[in-house]
């Protein structure tokens, strides 16, 4: 698989890059973004995922996310996928709403015409993407964890619930918990996978701890002066979840805090620290 480096930057002492290449998934060519931190020679390191929200690309977190020191001190390799396919002759939302569509993957296989030719945002990034990173940098695929914000929030958990023996961690900021019982994912899901709601099971971190799905834990941070909280997130759903499924949540409510990347930058050394315990 051809990879081509469209940029890179030494930042604490490892290497900051942005690459793209032709996805066999999406049908377009794909950009996302790897940091490698400082590491001896054949070391092989593991790595965090990190999936972002509506509207955003892999740029989002690799210039606002503030990851880089926590990952230069404990060895983690962190990666940013973008959060839908894009090109000419890529399907967007007829309206042109911001929250379907371009920017607004949801990481599913689309099932509906005309997106189902190249939304397929849940194979790319749990399969395509990781045989290209374990392939191309000093990967630990052995080792591997997942975090993500709002709509990238609800992709961690569901990648991780679905997925308990590859992802040794997964935490979320502010994550649509239950995208079948919320505005957003509702849209969403009927958009990209029809009317099947059995479908929609498997991409609702909700329904998958009712119907079976266990990870050993989550960790889940969230702003309480965030605009989204009440109607979108619902932390409260997933907290009784958790509670009757016996999966221990640290559900961190933060006073003040707010939905945007302020918000994420706070917590993210949390969140990797926290990671790097379980992927040692």
């Amino acid at each position: 698989m051809g990879l081509e480096q469209v940029s890179g930057a030494k930042a604490f002492g490892g290497i900051q890059g942005v690459y793209r290449h032709a996805s066999r998934e999406t049908g377009t060519d794909m950009t996302f973004s790897v940091y490698v931190p400082p590491h001896e020679d054949g070391a092989r390191l593991p790595v965090v995922w990190y999936l972002s929200g509506l509207t955003c690309t892999h740029a989002n977190v690799t210039e606002k996310g503030e990851f880089r020191a926590a990952c230069a001190q404990l060895g983690l390799i962190f990666v940013a996928p973008d959060t839908s396919p894009r090109g000419e002759g890529v399907a967007d939302d007829p309206d042109g709403a911001w929250d379907f569509g371009l920017g607004a993957g949801f990481y599913v296989d689309a099932a509906q015409a005309p997106y189902a030719a190249h939304y397929r945002m849940w194979s790319y990034v749990t399969e395509e993407l990781p045989t290209l990173i374990g392939a191309h940098f000093p990967a630990d695929m052995d080792r591997q964890s997942i975090m993500g914000h709002s709509m990238g929030g609800h992709g961690a958990l569901t990648i991780g619930l679905n997925h308990p023996d590859r992802y040794r961690a997964v935490s979320a900021f502010a994550p649509i918990v239950a995208p079948s019982q919320v505005p957003w994912g509702q849209k969403a899901l009927s958009g990209y996978l029809g009317d099947d709601h059995a479908a929609w099971r498997r991409h609702d971190a909700v329904a998958l701890i009712e119907d079976g799905a266990r990870v050993p834990a989550l960790l889940v941070d969230q702003g309480e002066a965030d605009g989204f909280l009440e109607r979108e997130l619902r932390p409260d759903l997933l907290r009784a979840a958790c509670a009757a499924a016996g999966i221990p949540l640290e559900l961190r409510l933060q006073p003040g805090y707010d939905h945007s990347y302020y918000f994420i930058s706070t917590f993210m050394a949390d969140h990797l620290r926290w990671h790097a315990d379980r992927l040692r």
